[in-house]
């Protein structure tokens, strides 16, 4: 496991430059690993495994029915889950298995589709996450790396110093009040990573057929009720046995039909992957609208800009900032942010100090230590 999650790791690299919040990273980092690493689990599982295992005759070879079952689906009974199983032995039960019996009425047969695809899935879903990191890498187009100039390090020659910052300040002040369509650019990244999560929980619940929607909280109501009496949710979602019907000629060429019980292992892994991710994607989906309604109103409030910049300016005084906040727009400010976030903490001051001069603020520059 480990192994698997170090390979992909050096697969997706984040670059050293951040050029955008770390809540948007998330999707593009940590969930894109996830997700190739589950599909990576799922497959190594299902191709190199046995993913079915079917009880038959011994007439039948045992990859025949297995191949079978496991390309043209199986299926359980869903008023069987309902039924009464012998949990001990001696006792009487009505299934021998929840989701194993006879149809009680016509449509009391569910088949299980979705296994075959899981794998392609969740490598389809890792890629919609890197969508939005995609478009905004695009976008943004180095221009955050290109103001740095190496300004990232703290030890840098005074004289090189010196000509990178006026460089620097030339390009802020001729450009200032001309970013907000690069910073909308961005904000659309952002809408279009939470419109991605949530579009992707009513994917999975599709995909399973409704029942991904409420997977999560039935685990927790089902560890709160009887042991004797609850029905595990993650076998009616994820079952573990199931039946195929198998049909064959017999000696004097008349059609003999079998239902045959079949085993999914690898059930047993997508459960714990598809638990894991409906309160990973929930908990992003409450992230991410959190972080983008912060952003709504950074792009509203000039003081609450000004408060964020001060946090990470604490030595450049807050009339400095107020000027810089109130002759620039938001896009401004995102671009002197992530600038900011980036650049060495002392040669970032000395910039906005100067930027904040060359605007026309001619009071204290730094604020007391």
């Amino acid at each position: 496991m480990l192994d698997i999650f170090r390979g992909l790791k050096s697969f997706i690299k984040v670059s050293h430059v951040q050029t955008d919040s770390a809540v948007f990273r998330i999707h593009y980092s940590v969930t894109v690993l996830i997700l190739l690493a589950f599909s990576l689990i799922v497959t190594t599982r299902q191709y190199v495994g046995n993913p079915i295992d079917c009880i038959h005759s011994k007439d039948i070879p045992e990859d025949v029915v297995n191949t079978f079952c496991w390309i043209h689906t199986t299926y359980h009974v869903p008023s069987a889950f309902h039924l009464k199983m012998a949990k001990r032995p001696g006792e009487t039960g009505e299934v021998v298995y929840p989701g194993i019996g006879k149809p009680q009425h016509d449509g009391d047969i569910k088949y299980i589709k979705y296994y075959q695809w899981v794998c392609f899935c969740l490598f389809f879903q890792a890629m919609l996450f890197y969508i939005p990191r995609w478009l905004w890498k695009h976008w943004e187009g180095g221009k955050i790396h290109a103001l740095l100039m190496d300004m990232d390090i703290g030890l840098v020659a005074d004289v090189e110093k010196k000509q990178k910052k006026k460089m620097l300040l030339d390009y802020l002040q001729v450009n200032l009040r001309h970013h907000n369509y690069w910073f909308y650019k961005y904000f659309l990244c952002e809408l279009l990573a939470l419109a991605n999560t949530v579009g992707q929980i009513f994917l999975m619940n599709r995909f399973f057929d409704g029942a991904f929607m409420t997977l999560g909280l039935d685990v927790i109501a089902y560890s709160e009720q009887d042991p004797e009496e609850r029905v595990d949710p993650l076998i009616w979602v994820f079952p573990r046995m199931t039946k195929c019907t198998f049909r064959k000629y017999g000696p004097s060429s008349n059609i003999e039909v079998m239902d045959v019980l079949c085993i999914l292992p690898l059930n047993i892994v997508n459960e714990k992957l598809y638990v894991f991710l409906w309160f990973w994607f929930l908990g992003l989906a409450g992230l991410t609208l959190i972080n983008n309604l912060f952003r709504v109103v950074l792009m509203i409030s000039p003081r609450v800009r000004a408060y964020f910049l001060h946090v990470r300016l604490r030595f450049v005084s807050r009339d400095a900032i107020n000027v810089i906040i109130r002759r620039s727009r938001i896009g401004d400010w995102f671009l002197l942010y992530m600038v900011g976030q980036n650049m060495d903490a002392t040669i970032f001051s000395e910039v906005m100090s100067d930027l904040a001069r060359r605007l026309g603020h001619k009071g204290k520059d730094y604020t007391e230590a």
